[in-house]
């Protein structure tokens, strides 16, 4: 079934969106990310411009993250006073990066700076996740003689003035620390089309020490708001967003979340981790790959 884009001005196979939109929806589910570190890559292997792919991978994670907050919400495993701290945080940095995205369109960079984004920050934490989730998997004796009790924030969020009681995560922080982790993510959820949940799940982890119950839900929470409001940047600021492209992956998204939820439950957690480690640095590979290698189609815009 051949579809019609009209932003990306391109044909694509419409049932390949979907599968490919029901990919991200499965990984919304069982780990609490959005989906769109691999959506905007597999896209951009597909053929689909960089800034269409971006633009309109922003739209489907939110269609994901809609089905993902509902699931987590019922078991009360979303702390909505901290999500909602970051969420005005990932308001506040989508303008920023709304900004820096149309500068860096101007210059004819925004291709390049974004796949670059993709290889450093794909490769970082694929990396960091693949150790952590292989010393889980294989505990080394000296791993297993270090039972020390692990510090609960780290020490600049404990430095931050000002301290709020979040009663779902079990934390006493100040709300600097979860705003300016939203700024971040509403920068790179603008640039990149992520959700920022590959890097909000960690975070919300080991630099705010909150109780891991809470981080999937909560991470939901903050991307189904901050990408509904790159959404409208995008629409407004960049003209990007391809409707028909973002509809068909969202017709995908929202039944692989229900799938991977379930799928969550009957898998040890390390070995998601692991897995979701190696497709991160498969793709990171790969971009990089792309990077180096001469393009098929080679063209330039010259001033007549």
């Amino acid at each position: 079934m051949d579809l019609y884009l009209p932003i990306a001005n391109l044909s694509v196979n419409g049932i390949w969106i979907v599968m490919l939109g029901m990919l991200t929806g499965v990984l919304s589910g069982l780990f609490g990310v959005g989906g769109g570190f691999l959506t905007t890559p597999l896209l951009i292997f597909y053929g689909i411009p960089p800034t269409v792919a971006a633009a309109s991978a922003s739209t489907q994670v939110t269609g994901a993250s809609v089905s993902g907050v509902l699931a987590h919400g019922k078991r009360k495993g979303v702390d909505y006073k901290l999500g909602g701290v970051t969420v005005v945080g990932g308001i506040l940095g989508a303008g920023i990066g709304a900004l820096l995205f149309n500068a860096l369109r101007s210059a004819g960079q925004i291709d390049v700076v974004i796949n670059v984004l993709y290889v450093v920050m794909l490769g970082t934490i694929g990396s960091l996740m693949a150790k952590e989730a292989w010393e889980s998997i294989r505990p080394s004796e000296a791993a297993k003689a270090k039972a020390a009790p692990k510090r609960r924030h780290h020490p600049l969020v404990t430095a931050l003035p000002l301290r709020w009681r979040f009663y779902s995560s079990g934390l006493y922080i100040s709300p600097l620390a979860p705003l300016i982790l939203g700024v971040i993510v509403g920068i790179l959820t603008m640039l990149m089309g992520v959700g920022g949940g590959f890097i909000l799940v960690p975070a919300m982890l080991y630099i705010l020490g909150m109780s891991a119950n809470v981080v999937v839900g909560t991470s939901l929470f903050n991307i189904l708001f901050v990408t509904m409001a790159t959404t409208m940047m995008h629409a407004l600021t960049t003209q990007a967003v391809d409707i028909i492209l973002a509809a068909f992956l969202l017709i995908g998204s929202v039944t692989g979340a229900q799938m991977g939820t379930q799928v969550a439950q009957k898998i040890k957690p390390e070995w998601l981790r692991f897995a979701l480690a190696a497709i991160v640095l498969l793709v990171a590979l790969r971009m990089l790959f792309g990077l180096g290698v001469q393009p098929d189609e080679i063209y330039t815009v010259t001033a007549l």
